[in-house]
């Protein structure tokens, strides 16, 4: 079997969960089947692998143009497989017409949903309708799709009705253990002015309205004093939630110490350190289907506290792992207030917080390998055939 994977990001053009979900898919369903890769941006030099720039014609274009100016390439590039397998809406549209025009099923991946991403309008502009219908047209002819979580699975139903029930697959979001572990070294500490005498929380993500990092730099106003916050935060989604970023971050530090903003986006072996050392791992997100993240703090044996929303419950299990924080049906300020509770429970508890980072890690190995992964995927295409 041939499979062309269609995305946006891979390697080493990786900024969020649904390229780190290709990235390792891609590894293991190529120990089971042939997969040439089709993504955008430079040229990479990984066999197998195609990646396509902005069509000259489109480079002063709206973003979502730009976009879809390359599922066209790829689209007409996609040829002798038999199956096609796109990622986000970036790619969708590509799967979308390769289906149609070399006849092979079309599967997608639902890392995430344009309906419940309003916020997109302010990064894409009128560019946020294209995408919307780009993604519908997906969900309107897709085969089969794959949703992350339970959760994402509800909410592919409840925002495109007239998908089949049946055509629905979940197949989790993965992690893998050994990339991913507890780091016997802490230089990475030092390196970024992290104090070793004191607990922190670690933030990990980029800076857009769906991963909530304003509500948590308003909880962490809350904070015990003793506790260090640390941001891995970057590649805002536009100037103005980067300057609001930049306001919220000078405004908590000028009331406390121990702000420490990272904005690169670091090495592997740097992140697992980060991870590893730190009290407690915060995912305030405000809408995430499943949260791979959270699963990358838990294979580094650091527990978690996260908002209870999408799929993040199906992967910190509440009490056990971690703690989750209700958002829905509370206020804003409720939600605030839970997260800065949580976060000072935990880090006032070390006994407490390390035996949940040894439950997560023993979660992680057991429930969500990517060998596995990759074998439900490939019974999916089969099935298709």
């Amino acid at each position: 079997m041939r499979v062309a994977v269609l995305s946006r990001e891979y390697p080493p053009e990786v900024y969020g969960g649904a390229g780190v979900h290709v990235e390792f898919l891609v590894r293991e369903l190529r120990r089971l089947v042939d997969v040439d890769v089709h993504c955008f941006g430079a040229p990479r030099d990984e066999a197998g692998t195609v990646a396509y720039a902005t069509p000259p014609g489109l480079a002063d274009a709206n973003p979502a143009l730009r976009t879809l100016g390359v599922d066209l390439e790829i689209a007409n590039a996609v040829g002798g497989v038999d199956v096609v397998h796109s990622h986000t809406w970036y790619a969708n549209l590509a799967g979308v017409l390769a289906a149609q025009l070399h006849g092979v099923p079309h599967v997608l991946s639902a890392h995430s949903l344009e309906p419940q991403r309003p916020w997109k309008a302010e990064q894409l502009g009128g560019g946020y309708r294209v995408s919307s219908w780009a993604e519908r047209q997906a969900y309107e002819t897709a085969d089969a799709v794959v949703a992350v979580s339970y959760g994402m699975r509800a909410d592919v139903l409840d925002a495109y009705p007239f998908v089949d029930p049946a055509k629905v697959h979940v197949i989790h979001n993965g992690i893998d253990t050994t990339l991913y572990a507890p780091a016997t070294t802490d230089d990475a500490l030092d390196r970024h002015g992290i104090d070793r005498d004191r607990p922190y929380a670690i933030f990990v993500g980029r800076i857009t309205r769906q991963k909530g990092l304003a509500h948590l730099l308003r909880a962490a106003a809350a904070f015990d004093p003793k506790i260090q916050l640390v941001l891995c935060a970057g590649a805002p989604d536009t100037a103005e939630i980067a300057a609001e970023t930049e306001a919220a971050v000078a405004q908590l530090a000028a009331t406390r110490t121990g702000v420490v903003w990272i904005r690169d986006m670091l090495p592997r072996d740097q992140l697992s350190q980060l991870l590893t050392h730190a009290t407690v791992f915060v995912c305030p997100s405000v809408y995430e289907p499943l949260g791979i993240v959270n699963l990358e703090a838990m294979a580094c044996e650091t527990a978690v506290v996260a908002s209870a929303v999408g799929g993040i419950p199906e992967v910190v299990a509440d009490g056990v792992t971690g703690v989750l924080v209700p958002y829905h049906a509370v206020t804003v300020e409720e939600f605030e207030d839970g997260l800065a509770h949580a976060v000072n429970e935990l880090c006032g508890d070390v006994a407490r917080s390390a035996a949940m980072g040894l439950a997560g890690r023993d979660r992680a190995v057991r429930e969500f390998g990517w060998d596995a992964i990759a074998h439900r995927t490939v019974e999916l295409y089969e099935s298709l055939g």
